[in-house]
C-alpha cells in the first residue's frame, strides 16, 4: 500500500473519496455497491472511512477500511479520533490496521457523542497532535485543517499554530473541513505557508444532495453558506432531484477554480453516493 506522501508526490491532481460506516447490513451492502462504482469509474488515489461521534463506529470503521483495500485493491486511509478513547484503545486500533496492512490514517480530535461537551479521555490523548506523534513514523498521517477556523479554537492564529505543531510532529498531509467559499481555502493556504507549513493542503469538497441536509450539517460543524449558494438553495427548495443537480453544478465550479488555483487534489465527502462525485469528475475531465 502506498503512503500518503507517495500518493501526493504524483504530479497529477490527487482524487480521493471519503465514506462513512453504515449502521446496518443493508446500508453496508449499499456502500459496497457505491464504492465499487466509484473505484471502478474514478480510480481514486485512495478512499477513507470516518468514525462515528465519540468513536461509536470504531470496529465497523476498521472492518470496512480493511474490506475496501482487500476487495477493491484501492489504497485506504482510516480515520482515528482521540475523543472518548483511552490510549490503549487507540493503540489497539493501530494494531488492527497494521495487521491489515493499512498504513494511512487521519488523526483527529473527533466529535463527542450527541449532547456531550468535548473533553479529553482521562487515560487518552489530549489532542490530535499527541496521536500524530504516537503514530508517526510507522503510519503515514494526515490531519484536518479548517479554512474557517476550528470551532473550538481560541483564534485563527492559535488554530494555525496548532496545525503547524501537528505537521512538525510528522503529519504529511492536511485535508480540510468542507467549505463553500474558495476564498476561505486560498486564504487558509496562504496563512499556513506564511508560518512555514509546507505539507500539501487538500480541499475537502461536499457535493450538496439535500437542502435541509446541508443546512443542518453546516450548522453542526459551523461552516458558512455564502450568499451566492444560499440563493441557489432557496431556489431549489424541497425538490430533491433539483438539489442534487444544483450540488453537482456548484461543486464542479468550486473544484475547477480550486484546481486552477493550485490545489494538489480534491477530497470528496461522498455521503456514500457515487452519482455526484462521478458526474463532477466527468465534467472536470478527470474520470478514467
Amino acid at each position: 500500500m502506498r503512503t500518503l506522501q507517495e500518493i501526493y508526490s504524483a504530479p497529477a491532481p490527487v482524487l480521493s473519496v471519503e465514506f462513512w460506516p453504515p449502521k446496518t447490513e443493508a446500508g453496508e451492502a449499499a456502500l459496497r455497491r457505491e464504492a465499487k462504482s466509484i473505484v471502478g469509474d474514478l480510480n481514486p488515489a485512495f478512499c477513507s472511512m470516518t468514525y462515528g461521534a465519540g468513536g461509536s463506529t470504531r470496529e465497523r470503521t476498521v472492518d470496512l477500511v480493511s474490506a475496501l483495500h482487500r476487495e477493491f485493491g484501492v489504497d485506504v486511509m482510516c480515520h482515528l479520533t482521540v475523543v472518548d478513547q483511552s490510549r490503549a484503545q487507540v493503540r489497539s486500533v493501530l494494531d488492527r490496521l497494521r495487521e491489515s496492512q493499512v498504513r494511512n490514517i487521519i488523526a483527529l480530535g473527533g466529535d463527542p457523542a450527541p449532547g456531550v461537551e468535548w473533553a479529553p479521555h482521562p487515560e487518552g490523548f489530549a489532542h490530535a497532535d499527541e496521536l500524530v506523534a504516537d503514530a508517526h513514523p510507522e503510519f503515514s498521517v494526515a490531519v484536518a485543517g479548517f479554512p474557517e477556523v476550528h470551532p473550538r479554537a481560541e483564534s485563527r492564529e492559535s488554530d494555525l499554530r496548532h496545525l503547524k505543531r501537528k505537521v512538525d510532529l510528522g503529519a504529511r498531509v492536511v485535508i480540510t473541513q468542507l467549505f463553500f467559499d474558495n476564498d476561505d481555502y486560498f486564504r487558509f493556504v496562504d496563512d499556513a505557508r506564511r508560518i512555514g507549513i509546507e505539507a500539501p493542503i487538500v480541499p475537502g469538497v461536499m457535493p450538496i444532495v439535500s437542502v435541509s441536509g446541508i443546512r443542518r450539517f453546516t450548522a453542526l460543524c459551523q461552516a458558512r453558506i455564502p450568499d451566492r449558494l444560499a440563493g441557489r438553495l432557496d431556489q431549489v427548495g424541497d425538490d430533491a432531484e433539483a438539489a442534487v443537480r444544483m450540488g453537482i453544478e456548484y461543486a464542479t465550479e468550486q473544484c475547477d477554480e480550486l484546481l486552477r488555483g493550485g490545489a494538489p487534489g480534491l477530497h470528496f465527502y461522498a455521503l456514500n453516493k457515487a452519482r455526484s462525485v462521478l458526474e463532477i469528475n466527468e465534467r472536470l475531465g478527470l474520470s478514467t
